[in-house]
């Protein structure tokens, strides 16, 4: 599951897509992990699903009506529904207890083994790439910080491995300078939103805050010539279209949904 991480920098990672409802040129991303009919996915330029829930006959389909199919993996951690779990258990190194996961060491050749087997079972489904969860977990803030080095090496071994693959990280804009030639985008969570975990609230930044994290990310994207999609969270019309308009400035794609990501989100009706 697309994580909003506390361990990073003041800055999560973008890539926006704005939702159904939305009158705009760019509302074709969509991340959601929950099992929807294949026919409900249509036209939009990437699609980001949860591998499990969908069969080689289902990813055919949506990828006649939509452009990129990619699968989700997390790089830094598993949850027990895993069925890579079993395999795992034992290298976790800890639990994110926002997410109820665990989190992996990278370090361990058995761990890059069951990822990289996870990244070509998905592959083989008929995916066009992969989103790679949680790698700002490695970031100089992250509970993973020690092992930065061990999580670009592994990214220069999945872009070498998996040609013509597409491969788009969350977060972890610090390793731009070492991973931009393996990745093809970075994805950069609540930019303009502001979801706490522990009162459950759905929000948005200050005006600074928001500016701030915009320039971050334009910086880089200049810089590093890598496209960033903004993900953002809302759970009603109201804070949707209060999104929309703050990134509507932008030329970002953006994607607002609920924080599990388990439907395809409607914003059109008045709540």
């Amino acid at each position: 599951m697309l994580h909003i991480n506390f361990y990073t920098w003041l800055l999560p990672l973008v890539f926006i897509s704005s939702m159904i409802g939305v009158q705009k040129d760019n509302n074709d991303v969509l991340f959601c992990y929950g099992k929807v009919k294949p026919s409900q996915i249509k036209n939009y330029n990437y699609v980001i699903l949860e591998s499990a829930q969908f069969s080689s006959v289902d990813i055919k389909l949506i990828k006649k009506t939509n452009k990129n199919v990619l699968a989700y993996v997390s790089i830094g951690e598993i949850n027990k529904t895993s069925k890579y779990f079993k395999d795992l258990k034992n290298l976790t190194l800890g639990k994110n207890k926002n997410w109820d996961s665990y989190f992996l060491d990278i370090k361990s050749e058995k761990t890059k083994k069951v990822l990289i087997g996870a990244v070509q079972e998905s592959i083989n489904k008929g995916f066009d790439g992969m989103f790679l969860d949680n790698i700002d977990n490695y970031s100089k803030f992250g509970p993973q910080k020690d092992d930065d080095k061990q999580v670009v090496q592994f990214l220069k071994l999945l872009s070498e491995k998996f040609k013509n693959t597409i491969f788009i990280q969350n977060s972890g804009i610090d390793f731009l300078p070492q991973v931009s030639n393996y990745i093809d985008g970075v994805v950069v969570e609540s930019v303009a939103s502001d979801y706490s975990f522990s009162t459950k609230k759905y929000g948005l930044r200050t005006e600074t805050d928001f500016n701030a994290r915009i320039k971050t990310i334009n910086d880089a994207a200049a810089k590093y010539k890598t496209k960033f999609i903004l993900v953002e969270y809302a759970d009603t019309k109201l804070l949707f279209d209060k999104i929309a308009v703050r990134l509507s400035k932008f030329n970002f794609n953006f994607f607002v949904g609920k924080i599990d990501l388990q439907t395809i989100p409607n914003y059109t009706s008045k709540k």
